[in-house]
């Protein structure tokens, strides 16, 4: 009965412990706020700057794991590359050593209770009143609840009798057995917690109890390198074939690192004590596990990078691109699955990913536009069959697309609306607002982009077709529109200047002056005796663009408010 209490308070202090973390990298996230928008900025850049970021938003997060499963995701989206992919998984290895720092340098060394209670205590105050430092208030709090979770595994480890540390002291001198059985108990454990950084704790708490020696928790940390990897693996089942090669980067460069880390496990140990001081024992031996944790996964780093293109040949060899991918980017119904309830969400990184895909909006409603566009002049120079059948095939591409578009915004906003239902900062929250009524415009202008395909339609079954002079006066107009169009697109996931919003309003009005000046003639030709349905049609096509030319500068107004 006494070792079920103590597995019960074993696993209450490791929730304590996992909730503390969530709550204390939330309150990070919320902290960095906006300044997660550059963080695809740094992954898309060298190498180095790849594994910077993935160093830095690990240690932030403090999940290898979440990292690892949010470069998945982001290579499945197309905003990395897999040897973009690479560099952050390297890093995140080496971020994900700042836990067991923490732990070894403050959980041990330090009266836990003198710092987790007042830590909790001031955190919920800060944290219940709307001032500027709220946030702060929710990093100190889950700190706190960290420590005290941590707090509690120390004290629940069940006290193990002579005999039983002698049958441990006996196994963990096996050599090659006792590190493979270490490795094991490392791998299965991180396997049950999906936290590297949850078995970390209890493996450096344990050794700290003497339940372990250290070779054998040092082996144990081994396998957790390797347990970590089954999250990235889970999140690239049913994605597309380089988001499953990013997830066997994972899997292979954990792999691979701790086996040769193995067949160099004595040195590597050697090498650590040498490094490290203090004894063995007590607090000690935690910070030698730490700097053990590190030492690896910087060695592991640097064996890797200067072979990361063969790397990602490999695994491209391993995992081929099944079939011959299909020209046109509408590859049946639009999917963008938000995955909540784990320990690991990062909703503030989420966004990032939203923001790419209304990136991918804006590029296909501005295919439609000059799709639509380009069908005026090209219409008028048909005839007959040849112009029957270029716009039936024009309908139906706007209509696939439309449809697409309107795919799009269902699932995005519904993406947005799951994101907002975990903890944001009002900055994001209102960020997540902006994008709301960003993705309304784009899909009514993919709306619109279909109603001037119909029109175009109707004018070639009813054999209408606009003047030369008109054609003159509308191409220029259109060209605005698309210039408008192209603006926004381009500007996209950043907040405008002052002097781009004055541009953006510059050209808005340049529109509508257009647009009124068409209207004009289309009535003077109506006056003048011309053809009725003509003219209204060409009237209500000027319309219909000029509605395009609105929606930009909603966008454009939209992203002026980004700041």
């Amino acid at each position: 009965m006494t070792y079920l209490d103590s597995i019960f308070r074993i696993i209450g202090s490791l929730g304590l412990f996992l909730y503390g973390m969530k709550v204390m990298s939330d309150g990070i996230q919320h902290t960095a706020g906006s300044r997660f928008q550059q963080v695809l900025g740094f992954m898309t850049g060298n190498r180095v700057s790849a594994v910077l970021t993935g160093f830095a938003v690990t240690a932030i997060i403090q999940s290898s794991s979440a990292t690892t499963v949010m470069v998945v995701s982001f290579v499945n989206a197309g905003l990395l590359s897999l040897t973009q992919a690479i560099g952050v998984i390297m890093g995140a290895n080496i971020g994900t050593t700042i836990t067991g720092w923490i732990i070894s340098l403050v959980g041990f060394t330090l009266s836990i209770s003198a710092l987790a209670l007042p830590a909790v205590g001031l955190g919920f105050v800060m944290r219940i009143f709307k001032w500027k430092y709220r946030v702060l208030g929710e990093v100190l709090l889950g700190f706190g609840i960290l420590f005290l979770g941590l707090d509690f595994l120390t004290t629940s480890m069940p006290r193990l009798s002579p005999e039983v540390l002698s049958f441990i002291g006996a196994v963990s001198n096996r050599g090659l057995v006792s590190t493979l059985i270490g490795t094991g108990l490392g791998l299965v454990m991180t396997l049950i917690t999906h936290s590297s950084s949850a078995s970390t704790a209890i493996m450096l708490t344990m050794a700290h109890n003497g339940m372990v020696t250290y070779s054998m928790a040092a082996a144990m940390i081994l396998g957790a390198n390797i347990g970590t990897t089954i999250d990235a693996a889970l999140a690239s089942i049913g994605t597309k074939t380089v988001a499953r090669q990013a997830a066997l980067v994972h899997v292979l460069f954990n792999v691979i690192g701790t086996l040769w880390a193995l067949i160099l496990f004595k040195p590597l140990l050697l090498a650590v004590d040498w490094l490290t001081p203090g004894e063995i024992r007590g607090a000690g031996i935690t910070a030698h596990l730490a700097m053990f944790h590190s030492v690896f996964n910087l060695l592991n780093t640097l064996l890797f990078f200067p072979f990361v293109k063969p790397f990602a040949g490999l695994v491209s060899f391993l995992i081929k691109e099944t079939g011959t991918p299909p020209v046109s980017p509408i590859q049946g119904p639009y999917m963008l699955e938000y995955k909540s309830g784990s320990i690991q969400d990062t909703p503030e990184l989420n966004i990032l990913r939203a923001e790419k895909e209304i990136r991918d909006m804006a590029g296909l409603a501005a295919a439609m536009y000059r799709e639509v566009s380009g069908a005026f002049p090209s219409l008028q120079q048909s005839s007959g069959d040849d112009k029957e059948a270029a716009v039936a095939s024009l309908v139906r591409d706007m209509g696939k697309q439309e449809q697409y578009a309107d795919e799009m915004r269902e699932e995005l906003t519904r993406f947005l609306i799951e994101c907002t239902r975990q903890q944001l900062s009002p900055q994001t929250e209102r960020k997540v607002s902006l994008l709301l009524r960003i993705l309304t415009a784009l899909e009514e202008v993919s709306d619109d982009c279909f109603s001037v395909a119909l029109l175009l339609e109707r004018s070639v079954k009813k054999n209408l077709s606009f003047k030369h002079k008109e054609m003159e006066a509308l191409m220029p107009y259109m060209g605005m529109v698309e210039a408008s169009l192209s603006f926004v697109q381009d500007h996209l996931g950043h907040p405008l200047s002052p002097e781009q919003a004055v541009y953006a309003k510059d050209l808005e009005e340049k529109i509508d002056k257009s647009r009124n000046k068409l209207r004009k003639l289309g009535r003077k030709r109506i006056e003048a005796g011309q053809d009725v349905k003509t003219e209204l049609l060409f009237i209500d096509v000027v319309r219909r663009i000029e509605n395009l030319g609105d929606y930009c500068y909603d966008i454009a107004e939209a992203l002026s408010a980004l700041h």
